[in-house]
């Protein structure tokens, strides 16, 4: 057994959740120690084996790769140690339970009794997992705004865990079981709620400048930091505008934004209606991808087209995607179209259904389905790597995904002047996010300016715009990763020699390296 071998077998007992998503075997009975002594135990485990990886000598090149991508990892989690998600907002526990909860109904991976037995094992640990949450936070720390998202999260759980989760079940005497056993944890989410409202944060939620460098160095491996990384949101907003100015002419519009307000009234009349809609596009583009022989197909491989989990629509505003478990045999991955939350007023929805307009379904599509998310993690889920199933950085998932809209552009799928601009606008959404979120967590820029930004320079709903905003302050580095990621992917497509399948295949096979390291399996 090699190093890296050791460190996943450690890696997956401390993460029993993360273990069970991603289709390990005899995870699937617990939600893990998430007490203050178990965090700041794995951030010191964490440091010994970046020690361990870093004196020791791979047996191949192969055997490099996997421990690079490790030690990439393990420098990311060491320097997010210095801004602590347990200690600063409630996702760190809500994302534990809710994904833990709903994500193996959906995949179906085990009978219907033992998905059962072990989410009635996982409810019993429900309080004490919010309580070491009430615990853990500290208001030194945590940010009005994190814990206003994990408020609006936690008042979603009781229905989640006593409606929405036994009604997944189809044999009635189980269905009874689950809601019978959901009822203390569903006290205890009301319980985190009355807390989370009386919960005084006092800290902020931006990251700064040498934190936000140290993991676009240390973990994405990239030769530039976050000032670097906002110079380039900058140049290719203005590239892409440019670009977006002249297909406007082309519909008659001197204005690419008055153009794209024009086309996002072309939208679906009801979110199911959008659902449905987004389906049919999701087969065009499969098909349009099987024609071309763009890649090679996954044998097996299905994708789901779904409404959003109802625990997510607080939360996330736009599209998404569930990768099927690559330490499983599925290749059965979710397509989910963002439904609005329950409360949202008819304008607040149909707002949701500008932003997923008929001109922008192709590109959304492509992203999400073929050959985006779900081909390529369908297909990396047959590499031999364990590290490479496990650890992947949003720079080349995402990257992936804008890449090949870029690529269906270039073999002629987006082929009318609204589908190319909305494409375009697709793009352009991505570079604003680099400039975005940057400048939030550098201290640059209000949260106002920020959403003023998303609705100007890009073509964000005022409330799409909004989520999106929040979503970076909670996530930052991730939003850049699209543009950023795309633009590597196409460099080192440049420099390859083979046909375009192979480089594909190879690229995305080789699993969501960090750049750097994807470069030198393609290209040696």
């Amino acid at each position: 057994m090699t190093l890296v071998d050791e460190f996943i077998d450690w890696y997956l007992a401390e993460n029993p959740v993360r273990a069970a998503l991603l289709g390990a075997d005899g995870y699937d009975r617990t939600l893990g120690d998430l007490s203050a002594s178990a965090f700041t135990a794995r951030e010191r485990a964490a440091e010994e084996w970046l020690r361990k990886l870093s004196e020791s000598t791979p047996e191949s090149p192969e055997d490099e790769i996997d421990r690079d991508l490790v030690a990439a990892h393990l420098r990311g989690q060491i320097a997010l140690a210095r801004w602590p998600e347990w200690r600063r907002e409630p996702a760190a526990y809500l994302g534990v339970i809710f994904g833990s909860m709903f994500t193996p109904f959906q995949q179906r991976l085990k009978p219907e009794a033992e998905l059962v037995d072990a989410a009635v094992a996982r409810l019993a640990e429900v309080p004490a997992v919010l309580a070491a949450c009430q615990a853990n936070l500290d208001p030194e720390l945590a940010a009005d705004l994190l814990v206003t998202r994990g408020l609006d999260q936690a008042r979603t759980g009781r229905r989640f865990l006593t409606e929405t989760l036994p009604a997944l079940v189809g044999d009635p005497d189980l269905r009874a079981r689950l809601a019978r056993a959901a009822e203390p944890a569903a006290d205890a989410f009301d319980g985190l709620v009355r807390f989370l409202e009386g919960f005084e944060p006092r800290g902020s939620w931006r990251m700064g400048e040498e934190l936000y460098s140290a993991l676009l160095r240390e973990q994405e491996m990239l030769g530039y930091g976050a000032a670097e990384l906002h110079e380039k949101g900058r140049q290719a907003w203005a590239e892409l505008d440019t670009r977006m100015t002249e297909v406007a002419a082309r519909l008659g519009s001197g204005s690419w934004r008055a153009a794209m307000e024009s086309l996002m009234d072309d939208h679906p009349p009801t979110l199911e209606a959008m659902r449905a809609e987004y389906e049919a596009e999701t087969l065009r583009a499969r098909e349009f991808v099987r024609d071309r022989g763009l890649v090679t197909f996954p044998e097996g491989e299905v994708c789901r087209v779904e409404p959003s989990p109802e625990f997510q629509r607080p939360i996330i505003a736009v599209a998404s995607y569930l990768a099927p478990p690559p330490l499983s045999s599925s290749r059965d991955g979710v397509f989910f179209v963002p439904y609005t939350p329950d409360g949202f007023t008819e304008e607040q929805v149909r707002q949701r259904l500008r932003t997923n307009s008929r001109p922008q379904m192709p590109s959304i599509s492509v992203h999400e389905g073929y050959p985006g998310h779900h081909w390529h993690l369908s297909w990396m889920a047959g590499n031999p790597h364990r590290a490479r199933k496990i650890f992947r950085t949003p720079y080349f998932v995402e990257g992936w995904g804008l890449y090949v809209e870029k690529l269906m552009h270039e073999q002629g799928y987006f082929d009318t002047p609204q589908t190319e601009l909305a494409h375009l606008d697709c793009r352009i959404w991505r570079a604003a996010r680099i400039v975005v979120d940057t400048a939030l967590h550098c201290d640059d820029m209000t949260i106002e300016q920020a959403e003023e930004f998303l609705t100007t320079k890009a073509s964000l709903s005022p409330g799409t715009a909004a989520g999106e905003v929040s979503r970076y302050c909670a996530w930052p580095t991730q939003a850049p990763s699209y543009l950023t990621g795309a633009l590597e992917i196409e460099r080192i497509r440049a420099d390859y020699t083979g046909d375009l399948r192979t480089f594909h295949d190879t690229i995305a096979g080789s699993g969501g390296l960090p750049l750097g390291l994807a470069r030198k399996v393609v290209l040696g």
